[in-house]
């Protein structure tokens, strides 16, 4: 199992997106915690969070005092852990998502976070989505100040074009490490900027990674059902789960990728981070779907 590198930091090539541990129909927080458990058991060094993962008004930041509660109770696995926290959104409670971009609120969301964390300075702090009623350079302006002033050690950014990105290298330099976009068998849409990341020499994490691999469109019409796609086929003649399938796949596109599938079971993130020693074969590849050439929709 050959560790990924984001900003100069190895890590587990599976990250634990922890967003499901803290929004609607979440676990208790005892069952939360032992996912969380889970996964540093299973070896992953990489958790993913946000101020918004929350589910009613009046508790943003659940999602981040529940990660430093699970990371203060086993002592030392704090030190081997990225823990990568964004800010930019909010949830009002009602189900739905907001996004301030402002400079202050960045500075204000960061500084939040910090306490929750219980931290000097963010390991990887993301900027969760342009606000498109405020420039981009300004956004990302706030994160440089956050970087010179030690708040966070690295700087990324999340559902960015690949202008944007740019632009953001170009204001962070070596600070911007990371860019997490949706990238999954049912939506490679995020290709150029996957592209664009293994030329900056950035880590490219995919958010909800597992989409799609339960839809017989990704390999035509089907008389056995939605759960006949190539994912199942590999999965079933290796006697493994299509998720950790579809996780291999994924890593095989690219080093530059980093999966953060989510999960509310112990069992569901100890198979996720298994994908990490699946290594598929030419044969099983030539199954799923291929990337894009360059210039050409994926």
């Amino acid at each position: 199992m050959h560790r990924r590198s984001i900003g100069g930091t190895a890590v587990h090539p599976i990250g634990l997106g922890a967003m499901p541990l803290s929004v609607e129909g979440r676990p208790t927080e005892e069952d939360a915690l032992a996912v969380v458990d889970a996964a540093l058991d299973a070896g992953v060094t990489l958790i993913d969070t946000a101020d918004s993962y929350h589910w009613h008004a009046g508790e943003r930041g659940h999602n981040e005092r529940l990660i430093a509660r699970a990371l203060a109770r086993r002592g030392g696995d704090r030190d081997r852990v990225l823990v990568a926290t964004k800010g930019g959104r909010g949830r009002p409670g009602d189900g739905s998502w907001t996004v301030d971009g402002r400079p202050e609120h960045l500075r204000r969301a960061c500084e939040e976070s910090l306490r929750r964390l219980g931290t000097e300075a963010i390991g990887l702090y993301q900027l969760h989505k342009p606000d498109p009623r405020v420039p981009w350079a300004e956004s990302v302006g706030a994160l440089r100040e956050l970087l010179d002033a030690g708040k966070i050690r690295a700087a990324g950014i999340s559902n960015a074009d690949a202008a944007q990105i740019r632009q953001a290298h170009a204001v962070l330099g070596a600070g911007l490490v990371s860019v997490q976009n949706r990238y999954s068998p049912a939506d490679r849409s995020a290709e150029p900027e996957l592209r664009l990341c293994e030329e900056l020499g950035l880590a490219f994490l995919p958010w909800s990674p597992l989409g799609g691999i339960s839809r017989s469109s990704l390999d035509g019409p089907s008389d056995t059902g939605p759960a006949d796609t190539p994912f199942h086929r590999v999965a079933a003649a290796r006697g493994v789960s299509p998720q950790r399938i579809c996780l291999a796949w994924l890593l095989a596109l690219s080093p530059a990728v980093v999966p953060i599938p989510g999960a509310s079971r112990p069992a569901s993130v100890r198979d996720s981070a298994a994908a990490a020693g699946t290594v598929l074969e030419s044969a099983e590849l030539a199954l799923l779907p291929a990337r894009a050439q360059a210039g050409t929709p994926a």
